[in-house]
């Protein structure tokens, strides 16, 4: 491993970690006002979404087939239900498995 590299690692390792200390030091401290808790919050809500639809829609730059989607599908339905987390993931799973099993790609 070069200097460069173990340099940008030690950098990168501090600063994740100062990130991390900055939160509970200043907790208190700072007061956000209620407009922007509520952004902040619609905002965790629109990422964890737009992840969870390139994670369920793509694979390697393209389509990742109907399977997948409708195993999420799936999931989400009984997660919506409220379903015990273990049938949600083994419903989702089931679903995509018996999809490709079937030919659905």
């Amino acid at each position: 491993m070069t200097s460069a590299v173990a340099a940008a690692i030690l950098v990168l390792a501090v600063g994740t970690y100062a990130f991390r200390l900055v939160g509970p030091l200043l907790h208190g401290r700072i007061e956000l006002s209620v407009r922007v808790q509520e952004l902040l919050s619609a905002g965790a809500v629109v990422l964890l979404a737009a992840l969870l639809v390139t994670g369920a829609l793509t694979e390697a730059h393209g389509f990742a087939g109907w399977a997948r989607p409708l195993g999420v599908l799936v999931g989400g339905v009984l997660a919506w239900r409220q379903a015990p987390f273990v049938a949600v993931v083994l419903g989702a799973a089931a679903t995509t498995a018996l999809l490709r099993a079937t030919g659905v790609a």
